[in-house]
């Protein structure tokens, strides 16, 4: 077998890459030029014989026919190539647009025209759904969009209306319904509604990241520091008693803004599993399970040895996003039943891999 990966230096593409070759397939990952090396997560796979990376963009047609050109015998495609933050997304929408919508049209047409035989995965997302939900309304059970999760068993899947509130959102619901266009004209394609998902190669621009990161640099410092007992929320660092020396706090937006996250290597697993499906689908991966952003904080904190983080944070108006989605909670009982796939790291094991992968080797003790 072999196949494809776009967008193979990131998270999800160095991870797929490692299960493929781990598999046996011959692996080629396609990664944009850049003057540093960003290369970092595929160390892992220097020496491996099946595996091999070019570079390309999926932004220009000429170069996606040229790869799928080369490569003609290739079974598998996994478009993982994305401007995947959000935020930027509001400042780079143009760009956003023609990497996340027409990136993924670039290669179906590759693909018809070159490897018409071949399977196409997309990744699409959580954020397609905005502020949309599905719920359950006791005792009858049926299932209706709504746009409130208060007092409601409210969720999200394959069902539910799509409603993007993001740039980002906006370009990777468009490629979604050209998957299915393509779909119907005959090409193998399928996509995956995937919820969020992390792990220690995430992105820093990534909240999840970014705290955890933070933590590494922060708890050797406040291990060391006598810090004064109140720490005025208003002031965006923290002052050592002892030295003067002040650290900057860890600065975050919204709070009370709700997610479903899961560990990144479960995820890839089941990207692989809807490409073995005898005829393509769509899927919605998930945990089914929802916590905050402030949850997520405080599980890292105290995960680090750290109780009182309240003081610690500084709430900067600057990462609120024109637009919020509040609320994801996924709904993943079509993978759990026709591929198998459950979630195998829970919410806290998940903290803890980060905040443990980005820490110094030093002895932690609980304050």
């Amino acid at each position: 077998m072999k196949a494809i990966i776009t967008g193979v230096t990131g998270q999800d593409g160095s991870y797929l890459a490692e299960l493929l070759v781990e598999k046996g397939y011959d692996v080629v990952g396609i990664a944009r030029r850049s003057s540093t090396d960003n290369r970092q997560r595929l160390r892992g796979l220097k020496d491996k014989p099946n595996f091999r990376v070019v570079e390309g963009d999926v932004g220009d047609p000429i170069s996606m026919d040229g790869i799928i050109r080369d490569n003609p015998d290739v079974d598998e495609v996994y478009n993982l190539a994305a401007q995947s933050h959000v935020g930027t997304s509001f400042k780079q929408p143009v760009y956003t647009w023609d990497v996340n919508a027409k990136g993924p049209v670039y290669i179906m047409d590759a693909i018809t025209n070159y490897a018409p035989h071949a399977r196409f995965y997309q990744a699409s997302t959580s954020e397609l759904f905005g502020n949309n939900f599905s719920v359950v309304a006791e005792p009858f059970g049926i299932k209706v969009p709504v746009v409130s999760c208060k007092n409601v068993q409210c969720f999200q899947n394959e069902t539910t209306h799509f409603d993007p509130q993001s740039p980002y959102a906006v370009a990777k619901r468009d490629a979604h319904d050209m998957v299915k266009i393509y779909r119907e004209r005959g090409l193998w394609a399928c996509a995956g509604i995937l919820f969020n998902h992390e792990s220690p190669r995430r992105g820093s621009e990534f909240v999840t990241r970014k705290v955890t990161q933070w933590l590494g640099k922060f708890r050797p410092w406040w291990y060391e520091a006598r810090l004064k007992e109140e720490i005025s929320a208003a002031i965006p660092y923290i002052q050592c008693e002892k030295s003067g020396e002040k650290f900057p706090k860890l600065r975050l937006g919204n709070l009370e803004a709700c997610r479903d996250w899961g560990y990144a290597p479960d995820y890839v697993q089941g990207m692989w599993a809807m490409m073995q499906q005898d005829k393509p689908r769509d899927f919605v991966l998930a945990t089914g399970e929802t916590h905050g952003v402030e949850e997520f904080v405080e599980e890292a904190f105290h995960a680090a040895g750290i109780r009182q983080w309240r003081r610690y944070i500084y709430i900067d108006p600057e990462f609120y996003r024109p637009c919020e989605v509040n609320f994801l909670h996924g709904d993943a009982s079509l993978a759990r039943k026709v591929l198998g796939w459950e979630p195998s790291v829970t919410f806290k094991e998940l903290v803890r891999i980060m905040v443990n992968a980005d820490r110094p080797n030093e002895c932690l003790s609980t304050r």
